[in-house]
């Protein structure tokens, strides 16, 4: 039975880790170019909601989203995404130069074949487009007090395909099955993202969970819990 103790301290973790959430999405939305009568890709769309804030920072006359959960693919069609079931594993369903923002919130790291999806990236992006990927933070705080308990930095697959989690992510995050099979530091990612022809115009950080963020926004730039990297492909 968990005690009282115990319960204020998973709505704690929830609480900040929600927090940490929209701190990401605050600092994707910051970075956001307008595109007027252009097209955004979100991959991973979800149910539309993020998706049509990002359109409408960016002043896309169209919304495109890949989505594989059947009743989010509903939801998000009926806020207005075109959306297409798919794997984001697989190559994208779109013709080459055809798409002027790609989005990515906290997909990559969950992906089997991440060099194939950023070369896809590339490929539907137009030479004048942007790409904006959100990942979880490697060097991130909670990642670091995870190690120091001796456990996963995040939510990770286990050779036998069982489930490895942290202690700190377990109690809050709301889909445990979601694993992540690989953790980027900022450097890791940008060198990556070179490798698959994009330069890095912008690396920014977001939330700080477990910590909160009025404690650490000012007073640390690299430990945050998000990572958001804002990427121009090369000629």
């Amino acid at each position: 039975m968990t005690s009282h103790i115990e319960r204020k301290e998973i709505a704690y973790l929830h609480r900040v880790y929600r927090q940490s959430e929209r701190a990401n999405k605050g600092a994707i939305l910051d970075v956001i170019e307008r595109r007027a009568h252009g097209r955004l890709l979100d991959c991973g769309c979800g149910d539309g909601e993020f998706t049509v804030q990002v359109a409408c920072r960016a002043r896309v006359s169209e919304a495109y989203g890949i989505e594989r959960v059947d009743h989010r693919i509903k939801e998000a069609t009926d806020r207005g995404i075109i959306v297409t079931k798919g794997d984001l594993n697989d190559p994208l369903p779109y013709k080459s130069r055809f798409f002027n923002i790609v989005h990515a919130d906290q997909i990559i790291e969950h992906l089997h074949n991440i060099d194939l999806f950023l070369k896809e990236i590339k490929r539907v992006l137009r030479p004048d487009g942007y790409a904006i990927l959100s990942i979880n933070n490697l060097a991130s705080w909670h990642s670091r007090f995870s190690l120091a308990l001796r456990m996963e930095a995040g939510p990770s697959h286990v050779p036998n395909d069982a489930m490895a989690f942290d202690p700190l992510q377990a109690m809050c995050h709301p889909s445990q099955s979601d694993s992540r099979l690989l953790v980027f530091s900022f450097q890791g990612l940008a060198e990556l993202c070179h490798y698959h022809g994009f330069w890095v115009e912008r690396l920014t950080f977001a939330g700080y969970y477990p910590l909160l963020p009025h404690l650490m926004s000012n007073l640390d730039t690299v430990h945050a819990a998000f990572l958001i990297a804002k990427l121009r492909p090369r000629s």
